[in-house]
């Protein structure tokens, strides 16, 4: 390097996913070089959208699984209003996953997290779920009535509600199939859903196979982010289709 000049590494770009719309449902798929060994489908938190869930999306696809993040509806280009198609979304998406996949398993932060275990709870065939600092159904309604802070989404408010009301995630969990593998991490610091949550969706869980990962510090996004953390909740979902399969 030349004195006085600074010497700049260049990375290459990474590829970009397959961008595409199913039912008015905006998508990302990022597959592998080769057959993957499993799929994961990813559903973002409440204000959030896709993109934010390309990082975990790229890990994914370099250790050979296939990932498919997608805008809930209300969300990015996505159409229509987040509330009681919630869960039929994540099916749809769940199999065109599975065009690419021979397994799959599906992973929500905080809103997502919370469909993500209902999702699982109605749909045996997902091999695992793992849920981040997932918000239960009466954390949502307060965030709605509060009126402190505005949902950063669309959504019909009456008809969000009356959903969310006839929701029991603690009892999705209870309905999980038993092969059904279970991962569940949360931050001790977390200000908007409290730890306990996930260690009481833990207790009531009786799946063969399940794990609380309670991660000192942090907040609410901290977990989804985590770089070692990510890669283990893909070695999870990975073991479970292993298993699965034989």
């Amino acid at each position: 390097m030349i004195a006085g000049i600074m010497e700049v590494k260049v990375h290459p770009v990474p590829d970009p996913p397959e961008l595409g719309t199913r039912d008015g449902l905006s998508y990302a798929l990022f597959l592998p070089g080769g057959t993957p060994s499993a799929g994961i489908l990813i559903l973002h938190g409440a204000g959030s959208a896709k993109e934010s869930h390309f990082g975990f999306a790229r890990t994914a696809r370099a250790q050979g699984l296939a990932a498919l993040a997608y805008d809930a509806r209300g969300h990015g280009a996505s159409t229509g209003g987040f509330g009681a198609t919630a869960f039929g979304d994540a099916l749809s998406m769940l199999d065109l996953l599975r065009e690419h996949a021979p397994a799959v398993g599906i992973r929500g932060s905080s809103m997502g997290g919370f469909c993500a275990l209902h999702v699982a709870a109605m749909e045996p065939k997902i091999v695992a779920a793992v849920a981040i600092c997932p918000a239960p159904e009466d954390m949502l309604l307060r965030m709605l009535r509060s009126g402190e802070e505005e949902p950063e989404f669309r959504f019909d408010r009456d008809e969000l509600e009356r959903w969310l009301s006839s929701l029991s995630v603690y009892e999705a969990v209870r309905r999980l199939p038993n092969d059904t593998g279970l991962l569940l991490m949360h931050a001790q610091g977390d200000a908007r859903v409290p730890w306990t949550v996930s260690e009481e969706l833990h207790a009531r869980a009786g799946v063969q196979r399940k794990r609380l990962l309670i991660v000192p510090g942090g907040h609410h996004r901290s977990v989804q982010h985590d770089l070692e953390l990510q890669a283990e909740s893909l070695r999870f979902v990975e073991r479970a289709a292993g298993r699965r399969a034989r």
